[in-house]
């Protein structure tokens, strides 16, 4: 890619992967890292894994696995304009979603809390973690190594978040944490990229659904401006095509603002290389407005779509489905599969931990019926 900016991650610079391996000369390190997370189980399984609405509710509502196709559009939209790597944040974009559990946030906080009481000194879990521990550990695809042998630019990409203690333990891939360094532009905007990705389709996901209505959303500044600019372009539209349009516009607008903000914030802090990047603060925003914008419409989102009572209903069902597997499992190892049953009593936490968040909805909901159903 010789097009890309002086600031962009370029792959000649990479620091390399956890096991050296010759380089492939018809791909990029990227672009291997890229095929590598597309081929790996644990994305197939995001195919079956709640975004907002458990898989097996509607046939079209979003997974972990359209939403994260979603987010690749976006940001290798976002890339190209910025002259950044498309092939790193295609990447670091597929495999943000990894290590999420069954039934979205809800599987995480049970699992999380199972984590900190049986095991303190895991210090919980947290999905950005699994995602580092699946590509690094747990993916069983190469006969020289665990995991998918990434290179650290990805890795680094994929940890969005650390605390101090995490870092410390993570090595190379945490230090940035511990030198308060900011992360390459390419994992800023797969971050963003992720933003603008969920909260646009949540909104087409909860009207299809009917847990919010039109009326609910328009009192939001920056989906009713571009709604009304849809219907006087167009007076006779009516139907899926009127909230399609309008979040295509809500969409876009986002794309080149955030591309705008960013190039100005490059260059306000006289950004040449990757390692001013690295020392800048945060470049890949938004404007004021739009931010301000966009924070309203997730204040929304929350109080009126995740919080709803029929989502809360669902995610009550789906704790308690996590707590009880978990329980089982540590109850009586042996229910585990046999590469899952470990002595140690830490060990074994992180096991069961390992196989919940590696099951799909549905696979949960039918594990949870053979221990508990008679």
């Amino acid at each position: 890619m010789s097009n890309l900016a002086s600031y962009a991650s370029h792959e000649k610079d990479s620091r390399g992967r956890r096991y050296d391996e010759p380089e492939d000369k018809n791909r990029g390190v990227f672009q291997r890292d890229r095929d590598r997370i597309i081929h790996c189980g644990a994305f197939r399984r995001l195919e079956y894994k709640t975004q907002v609405f458990v898989n097996h509710e509607g046939d079209l509502f979003r997974t972990r696995l359209t939403h994260s196709l979603e987010v690749v559009q976006i940001a290798r939209a976002l890339a190209r304009n910025l002259k950044l790597n498309e092939d790193l944040v295609e990447a670091i974009s597929l495999a943000h979603d990894l290590g999420h559990t069954p039934f979205g946030h809800a599987g995480q906080d049970a699992l999380n809390e199972f984590m900190k009481k049986h095991a303190p000194k895991s210090g919980g879990f947290e999905h950005n973690l699994q995602s580092l521990r699946i590509v690094d550990e747990l993916e069983e695809r190469y006969a020289e190594f665990n995991g998918l042998n990434l290179s650290f630019e990805t890795r680094s990409g994929i940890l969005k978040h650390c605390s101090l203690k995490n870092a410390r333990a993570l090595g190379d891939v945490g230090q940035r944490f511990i030198d308060k360094q900011q992360p390459c532009l390419e994992a800023q905007l797969a971050n963003l990229a992720d933003e603008i990705a969920y909260n646009n389709h949540d909104i087409d996901d909860g009207l299809r659904s009917g847990l919010i209505t039109l009326e609910q959303i328009r009192e939001v500044a920056i989906f009713n401006e571009h709604y009304e600019a849809v219907l006087a372009l167009y007076p006779k539209i009516k139907g899926r095509r009127v909230i399609s349009e309008t979040i295509r516009r809500m969409i876009n607008t986002l794309i080149v603002d955030l591309s705008q903000t960013t190039a100005d914030n490059i260059h306000k802090h006289h950004v040449k290389t990757i390692q001013d990047v690295y020392k800048a603060p945060m470049l890949v925003a938004f404007s004021k407005d739009i931010r301000q914008k966009e924070d309203e419409l997730k204040s929304f989102l929350m109080k009126n779509l995740y919080r709803h009572y029929k989502v809360m209903r669902m995610s009550s069902k789906a704790s308690l489905i996590i707590k009880e597997l978990f329980a089982a499992f540590l109850e009586n190892p042996c229910l585990l599969p046999n590469d899952y049953q470990k002595k140690d009593e830490d060990k074994l936490v992180r096991s069961i931990a390992d196989y919940i968040a590696g099951m799909t909805d549905r696979y949960a909901i039918k594990e949870h019926r053979r221990l508990f159903k008679i």
